[in-house]
């Protein structure tokens, strides 16, 4: 066999070990991942907006529900976030005053407000205390069939309380959110009552124009 007829199989060969080393060579290198490819951590979160949840809760907007006395647990959830915790005192009532003027704002004249604010707290503690009753006899009834007052004179606070319209101008509502220790030491704050009130003439001198609607 004559050189020139010796080279393309030996060209070949190497042609081969090379390929066969560089095959070896890319099988033993650990991937990589592609430099275009964003690590796990920064990818995009998947997109949902066209197939929300079945469980999902829309967003409820910050105020106060009223028209009923709850008890605390009902409260806080009632409350936008963020509230004072429960037991948070005095010093988280102006969280929740600011909360309920933002949720419902004045529609009444100052001196209606004024005047209804001063009669609802005073109808509350009232009704939850026992003290000043006789004021609202109509309200109350028979002093001597009155229910017994539930809350300790002590322990009552009203925490927050707005007015406002209630259908009409001679017709208002008074929200409150009070705090009380019961008959049985129990203490407890965040409770909410809503109290009515219709416009009268009054014949007292320095009594209010507003009346309380009786209880149902």
């Amino acid at each position: 066999m004559t050189a020139s007829s010796a080279r393309p199989p030996r060209l070949l060969l190497t042609a081969t070990l090379l390929l066969a080393v560089v095959g070896v060579v890319l099988l033993a290198m650990p991937d990589k991942p592609s430099a275009s490819a964003p690590p796990l951590s920064e990818a995009a979160p998947p997109d949902r907006s066209s197939s929300p949840s079945p469980h999902a809760r829309p967003t409820a907007e910050a105020g106060i529900p009223g028209a009923v006395t709850t008890t605390a647990a009902t409260t806080q959830s009632a409350l936008p976030s963020p509230l004072p915790p429960h037991g948070e005192g005095v010093a988280g009532d102006r969280v929740i005053q600011q909360a309920l003027e933002t949720a419902w704002l004045s529609d009444l004249d100052p001196r209606d407000e004024r005047q209804l604010l001063a009669a609802a707290r005073a109808l509350l503690r009232a009704d939850a205390t026992g003290i000043g009753r006789a004021r609202w006899p109509a309200y109350f009834g028979d002093a001597d069939q009155a229910i017994a007052p539930a809350f300790a004179a002590a322990r009552f606070r009203v925490q927050a309380a707005i007015a406002r319209r209630d259908g009409s101008s001679d017709r208002a509502v008074v929200h409150l959110v009070w705090a009380g220790t019961d008959r049985g030491g129990t203490y407890t704050d965040g409770r909410i009552t809503d109290l009515h009130f219709t416009r009268t003439i009054s014949t007292k001198k320095g009594g209010s124009p507003w009346a309380p609607q009786p209880r149902t």
